[in-house]
């Protein structure tokens, strides 16, 4: 089933390749690395929709220059990008124009079972990994709000679920593997651009196919269980609080792993692009 106005799909397709899905989830915002870290708490369920992340409370300066994240990460990420998707750092040479796509409810679909493969990946990685265990049952995980969003699109459009393609068994494969070896800092890096990009340039586009494909509904994918900022707030903390006892060894590895999670990303984002990967 396809939406019918080539205009609206136009100005989904531009939206897909003239902002990275990534850019936004090296938010510039600020924040103290003193966190509850476990997640079962959280019980209100915001909408999806929410408004640009605001600069949080200021904070001690020192907290501010040992922030991993906000420094090595985002240098490593802004490599990756253009002038027109980051400003004042990208890097990144400008990508040609493409011609417009019409998406469909089909290209969502495998967008959303192949997201969900990836996500299953990194909770088994996360489960299976002791040191990793400050990271499970996170209000971040997708599994099981993809599941009800994969039910719905079968019933409410009459699609077949597609087995899982090849850009999603690709990545999943990548960060198994990663799991096996017990890759530590090349695990968090996937994990954080991973999801964090979701909960940034995902939503944006969790909107728009909102708009085009589901009468405005807003599926479960793009939902948290409590406050999204404050979640964030506590799984950044945790990922600097590990970060702040690596090696310079240790986080070099884990920024190197930048554009392979950008690589991943992207090929799943491909599904909604014309399967042209945009990174």
């Amino acid at each position: 089933m396809r939406t019918t106005t080539a205009a609206a799909a136009a100005t989904v397709f531009g939206f897909l390749l003239g902002t990275n899905y990534f850019v936004a989830s090296f938010s510039s915002s600020l924040v103290t690395y003193q966190y509850e870290s476990r997640y079962r708490h959280a019980t209100s369920k915001n909408s999806a929709l929410l408004s640009p992340l605001a600069m949080s409370a200021p904070v001690d300066t020192s907290a501010e220059k040992a922030s991993f994240i906000d420094t090595e990460l985002r240098a490593a990420a802004m490599k990756l990008h253009t002038r027109s998707q980051a400003p004042k750092e990208g890097q990144a040479e400008e990508k040609k124009k493409r011609e417009p796509l019409v998406t469909t409810h089909d290209d969502y679909m495998a967008f959303l079972v192949d997201s969900q493969h990836v996500y299953k990946a990194i909770e088994e990685v996360v489960n299976d990994s002791e040191e990793l265990a400050v990271f499970r049952n996170s209000p971040l995980d997708r599994v099981r709000a993809l599941d009800t969003d994969i039910d719905f699109m079968a019933k409410e459009f009459s699609i077949k679920i597609p087995d899982v393609g090849k850009p999603g068994q690709e990545y999943a494969d990548v960060i198994r593997q990663l799991g096996k070896d017990g890759s530590i800092p090349e695990i968090l890096c996937h994990y954080y651009n991973f999801y964090f990009a979701h909960t940034a340039g995902g939503r944006m586009i969790g909107k728009q196919m909102s708009s085009l494909l589901l009468n405005k509904q807003t599926l479960e994918f793009y939902k948290w269980d409590g406050n999204l900022n404050e979640i964030k707030d506590r799984v950044k903390g945790d990922i600097e609080a590990m970060a702040a006892k690596w090696s310079p060894e240790e986080r070099k590895r884990c920024t190197d792993q930048t554009a392979a999670a950008f690589r991943g990303g992207g090929s799943l984002n491909s599904y909604l692009a014309g399967r042209q990967s945009p990174h």
